[in-house]
């Protein structure tokens, strides 16, 4: 019974010590650094903008209907091609160093590289527009490089 014991002690270990070794290999295979980057799809930008809903005047907070309305009249028109709307919750520190906690609204935009500048002048005046029709501080925006395909 001992000898089994011991056995099988000395199995589990071996095989142990030969998955220990492994893993630094597995896991280099997935370090998204030197992976090759996918070649499927058209160089694309996307953009996320992060509209908050509170108003710092005190004001009532942008309804769903009033934040879909200014949708349909000023982002839409510039961005036919399609967008995401997300609704979430947000926050952020004001301009006066308070952190406010509000609902808010996600809206995804993505255009060909080639568009990049005439978008990025689309996207500034819905932020502007935003922020002067409710109110607000600021609209985030973020951008970044990708590939799509549709």
């Amino acid at each position: 019974m001992n000898v089994h014991f011991t056995r099988n002690r000395a199995v589990l270990a071996i095989a142990g010590l030969l998955l220990a070794a492994a893993a630094p290999t597995a896991y280099a295979s997935l370090d998204t650094e030197t992976a090759p980057a996918p070649t499927r799809g058209t160089p694309y930008v996307e953009t996320q903008l992060f509209f908050g809903t509170e108003r710092p005047d005190g004001g009532p907070a942008v309804t769903d209907r009033q934040f879909m309305a200014f949708v349909d009249k000023e982002v839409t028109p510039d961005f036919p091609d399609g967008l995401t709307v997300q609704s979430g919750r947000g926050q952020w520190r004001d301009a006066n160093g308070r952190i406010e906690k509000e609902r808010s609204y996600e809206v995804i935009l993505l255009y060909p590289v080639t568009a990049a500048g005439a978008s990025d002048r689309k996207i500034e005046e819905i932020r502007r527009a935003y922020e002067k029709a409710f109110a607000q501080e600021s609209v985030g925006r973020v951008d970044d490089r990708t590939r799509a395909d549709f």
